[in-house]
């Protein structure tokens, strides 16, 4: 038998105990699994607005321990591709209402991720408007336009009115999410880890340069959503590595802070692959590393299937862990797991097609359609 064969079949096996199906207590949240549904951009919103499909599908999968949105864009100028949500306009507030409801309905929990898309934008998402960053530094990617695919340009520099100004759109963010919890995104290349990486930051004011600066705003959008949520229904969600946030200081000056902050958790995605990061090339052992440095409760997302899942919640390398694919085709995920079935394949070609195909059709264990 090859060594590849092995290795998958290993993956496949059934643990023993499955920890990752053990309860757990959440601040005020009682999870009856320490599974979690990753938040996922899956563009069926319209001009902003969460759709009637939106509501089923958050409600299909209620058997989560916890629900993390997809990205919900904080304001206008948040905004980073063609129809994914927002939470600034009446319509928008009372269609995540809905979802809530559904969700809460269904016997779920359900925390909204806030979002802030910084350069990671485009013109002809902001009404002609130029995306915003810390610095005037192009991030070089590739943003969901109308038109299709469009290039990333270069973003103007915020002034520091105007980081005060963001940091109060968190909080009234946080407001009108009403009963879900609040996770912060703090991670991949948006505005908040812009503002943590020393490459896309070259500020000198109050929100640069020191690890202290740079981690100042993420800081500040966690105290201003503090005044408006308890804390342990507020959540922050970061990846180091594949922000590439360069010798982590700004990150590890955030986690300590967040000790006294007492959060939900931290959310922590891992990468893929090496890229000669330091970081990156302990990806088995990725979340023992930030374990030394933050004590409260820690989920972590990157790449997991059952066996290496309850692996680390069974060392506590972790307590809780994230899936984002396998929950796109098997809204039944926790059953699937407990009876270790097989998972129902995704097609990547609808992950973003804006239709009910694709998306809340994937069938269930109990009724097979």
């Amino acid at each position: 038998m090859s060594m590849k064969l092995e290795q998958q079949q290993e993956n496949e096996s059934t643990p023993d105990v499955i920890t990752l199906l053990t309860p757990l207590q959440l601040g005020a949240l009682s999870l009856p699994n320490r599974i979690v549904m990753s938040p996922m951009t899956r563009a069926r919103s319209t001009d902003g607005v969460p759709t009637d499909i939106e509501v089923k599908y958050y409600s299909q999968r209620a058997s989560a321990g916890l629900i993390i949105t997809a990205g919900i864009y904080i304001s206008r100028m948040a905004v980073g591709g063609i129809n994914v949500p927002g939470i600034y306009t009446d319509q928008q507030i009372d269609s995540w209402q809905r979802i809530n409801e559904a969700v809460h309905s269904a016997g779920g929990r359900i925390f909204a991720q806030l979002s802030h898309s910084g350069s990671v934008s485009h013109l002809s998402l902001l009404n002609g408007d130029t995306p915003v960053d810390p610095s005037a530094v192009n991030p070089r990617q590739k943003v969901m336009s109308a038109s299709g695919y469009v290039d990333t340009v270069e973003p103007r520099a915020l002034m520091t009115s105007e980081i005060r100004a963001i940091v109060e759109e968190y909080r009234t963010a946080a407001v009108n999410a009403k009963k879900a919890g609040i996770e912060v995104h703090g991670a991949n290349v948006y505005l908040l880890p812009e503002f943590l990486n020393t490459s896309t930051n070259l500020r000198q004011d109050d929100y640069g340069g020191t690890a202290e600066n740079r981690a100042r705003i993420v800081v500040e959008v966690l105290n201003a959503i503090g005044t408006v949520w308890d804390h342990e229904r507020i959540g922050l969600k970061l990846s180091p590595a594949i922000s590439g946030i360069g010798t982590y200081t700004a990150v590890e000056h955030i986690l300590k802070w967040l000790n006294d902050f007492s959060p939900a958790y931290l959310h922590l995605r891992r990468g893929f692959d090496t890229n000669r990061n330091p970081i990156e090339m302990l990806r088995e052992h990725t979340f023992e590393h930030y374990r030394d440095v933050f004590r409260g409760t820690l989920i972590g997302n990157g790449g997991f299937d059952l066996a290496t899942a309850n692996a680390h919640v069974e060392r506590e390398s972790v307590d809780l862990v994230s899936f984002a694919r396998h929950y796109i085709s098997n809204p039944d995920l926790v059953d699937r797991f407990r009876g270790n079935q097989a998972l129902s394949p995704s097609d990547p070609s609808t992950y973003y097609k804006g239709e009910s195909k694709g998306y809340v059709d994937y069938p269930s264990l109990s009724t097979g359609a």
